[in-house]
């Protein structure tokens, strides 16, 4: 068995008893005794014999569109555009889906606030962006750098401590 890629390959290997005992079943007989599942490709497969060589004729006239087509395709997609179902839009239910998208973007923004968002009318550059973003980063990394220091050292001051097991002191 040559299959064309490397994941029909695995399939087959891995279903490879099944594939034996359905080609037997649909034999009525043992006809195969063992599967040889070769690479990807291995085997070239042949051309047919009977091939013409030369490339076939294009055919004559102008290409057929729409309106330029048979009466039978012309039925065929009338009776299609009559048999299938018109599409049906709830304007209800449309506006519920718009309302809950506003709901959900809404309660995004409160639950993951942007830190000094730039406004559509004041132009900033995104290197400027970027410089500010990694400020911020350094900022909030060398604060937590201090109270792990502070934490090791057991030099926190209790109400922190307090704070940071979510008691009040």
């Amino acid at each position: 068995m040559c299959p064309e890629s490397a994941a029909w390959a695995t399939k087959a290997r891995l279903e490879q008893a099944r594939i034996i005992a359905d080609a037997n079943d649909s034999a009525g007989r043992t006809v195969v005794r063992s599967l040889r599942i070769l690479a990807p490709g291995a085997v070239p497969v042949p051309e047919p014999a009977d091939v013409d060589p030369e490339p076939a004729a294009a055919p004559a006239g102008p290409p057929r569109t729409r309106e330029t087509a048979s009466d039978g395709y012309r039925r065929a997609l009338a009776a299609h555009q009559e048999a299938a179902p018109p599409s049906r839009v709830d304007p209800y239910i449309a506006e519920a889906v718009e309302r809950q998208t506003a709901a959900m973007r809404k309660l995004s923004r409160r639950a993951f606030p942007e830190p000094d968002v730039v406004s559509d009318d004041a132009s900033a550059s995104i290197g400027q962006v970027r410089a500010e973003r990694r400020h911020q980063a350094d900022v909030s990394r060398a604060a937590a750098l201090r109270r792990a220091r502070a934490e090791k050292a057991g030099t926190l001051p209790s109400k922190d401590v307090h704070q940071s097991l979510g008691r009040t002191a």
